[in-house]
């Protein structure tokens, strides 16, 4: 099976990794808020922002960690695959403009349950921003 269509357990190894890059917009934020009901206006209010430690508006920290879910539902392992948990921790602000890259890595294979943990990092110019770990069930190879 390719990529575009999943990977199935038998196909992953220990070290295996994908990655998507994402360049955040203001609209994208606004988006963001209107689907998660977060209207921080850290996130959306440029005057409310600049009084703050971050002195501009800043993207919301699960818009990151949304792009690891976009790598595991589009590239490793792709479709079949079901999200069981994700650890997070926030680093560094993503602001306006900010390219984040988003690697996921094979930590451990779990063969009896079809499960993979996964180390998870979103970057901006090398910078981990978000960091973390998921647990997921891959499908296995029809018989």
């Amino acid at each position: 099976m390719t990529a575009a269509k999943g990977v199935f357990f038998e196909d992953l190894s220990v070290g295996q990794e994908a990655s998507l890059s994402n360049t955040v917009s203001g609209a994208n934020i606004v988006a963001f808020a209107e689907i998660s009901g977060d209207r921080n206006p850290v996130h959306l209010d440029a005057d409310y922002a600049a009084a703050t430690m971050f002195k501009e508006r800043i993207a919301h920290g699960m818009l990151s960690a949304a792009y690891i879910s976009a790598v595991f539902g589009m590239k490793l392992p792709g479709p079949g695959a079901i999200y069981m948990s994700q650890t997070l921790k926030f680093k560094a602000p993503v602001k306006i403009g900010d390219t984040v890259v988003t690697t996921v890595k094979v930590a451990e294979l779990m063969p009896e349950k079809r499960r993979a943990r996964f180390e998870c990092v979103c970057t901006v110019n090398d910078k981990p921003v978000v960091e973390g770990e998921a647990m997921l069930m891959v499908p296995a190879r029809p018989a």
